[in-house]
């Protein structure tokens, strides 16, 4: 499969495949999505064997504006209109009753529909050429990396996809806020550039964060204890915690994800360091964490970051890519 700079020529092509039943991995603002006509059930089954998703995990469809809103869900909210009148388009999902006659295949068979409205020049341009809903979770086998360069998905899906348009790197680099606005109060279901607080201040209610007992069952992407995961084991490891754990395991090849520029290389240690600003950290996180799962390491260790709110969405990721080290 090859690669196809984003021009008008190429996002017409990318628009008639997925006429046809095509997937197109495209760029968003977030991460690069692997997209399919959300009302084609045979369309959107190649996205869950493409990733080898489950079929209960929903997926998010993108649209060209709000408008469009009332074509998939019903009963929207003022909350809904108050949130896209404030931040689309925009790095954020919005979860509401679907319409009757939604395909299933789309909402996991649940009741409710994930809609955004991407912050891309490209993606706007694909909607709006293909002029319907795409379904597009992260193009990447599930749990695993999510792409935010277009090489990124040649490396993860190969021909698995019929068309990937290359928008340059992503410019948020973390998957996308989600807030359910489907039952009586706002629930912040994942975590992204558009924090809880701002979501709070444009709604004037306080959203809710569900506890871990309803984080069991899957509402939505990315909810999974683990997930947004290396191949290779990876660890958060506090900033006092690293020196004693590199220099005790000298027989393990590991590599380092450090926030900041406290540590040099070691020669067992390979050390990549990326800026303490949650903005660029995040631009970077899943493009350095691929570099480090390049490497055939014994163990990817990753220091802890700041847990302030600007740092949620970043902290969600991490602890999630080093969840199965923790368990086991």
């Amino acid at each position: 499969m090859s690669i196809f700079n984003a021009t008008s020529h190429t996002i017409k092509q990318a628009a008639q495949c997925l006429r046809g039943g095509g997937l197109v991995a495209f760029p968003t603002e977030t991460v690069y999505g692997l997209g399919a006509d959300a009302r084609n059930s045979e369309a959107l089954k190649r996205i869950f064997i493409a990733k080898n998703r489950p079929q209960d995990h929903p997926l998010i469809v993108h649209l060209a504006s709000f408008e469009q809103f009332d074509a998939w869900a019903c009963d929207i909210p003022d909350s809904a209109v108050m949130l896209a009148q404030h931040f689309f388009p925009a790095p954020l999902a919005i979860i509401l009753k679907k319409r009757p006659d939604i395909n299933i295949v789309v909402t996991g068979g649940q009741d409710t529909v994930a809609l955004r409205v991407p912050n891309h020049p490209v993606a706007l341009d694909l909607l709006r050429a293909f002029g319907d809903g795409i379904a597009a979770p992260s193009a990447n086998r599930f749990c695993r990396i999510s792409p935010t360069q277009a090489t990124h998905v040649l490396q993860e899906l190969g021909d698995s996809v019929d068309m990937i348009l290359d928008g340059g790197a992503c410019q948020i680099g973390v998957e996308s806020t989600i807030i359910d606005l489907s039952g009586d109060h706002p629930m912040l279901l994942r975590y992204g550039q558009i924090m809880r607080s701002e979501l709070e201040k444009v709604l004037n209610l306080n959203v809710l964060i569900p506890d871990a007992l309803l984080k069991s069952t899957v509402r939505t992407a990315g909810m999974m204890a683990t997930h947004y995961a290396p191949s290779t084991p990876a660890m958060l490891c506090e900033n006092t915690a690293i020196p004693h754990f590199i220099e005790t395991n000298t027989q393990m090849k590991m590599g380092l994800l450090s926030c900041g520029d406290a540590f040099s290389s070691y020669a067992h240690c390979t050390v990549i360091s990326l800026p303490a600003n949650p903005i660029i950290y995040a631009q970077n996180l899943y493009a350095k964490l691929r570099e480090l799962d390049a490497l055939d390491l014994d163990v990817i260790l990753v220091q802890t970051p700041p847990q302030t709110e600007d740092w949620e969405a970043i902290n969600d990721r991490l602890a999630k890519a080093t969840h199965h080290f923790r368990e086991h």
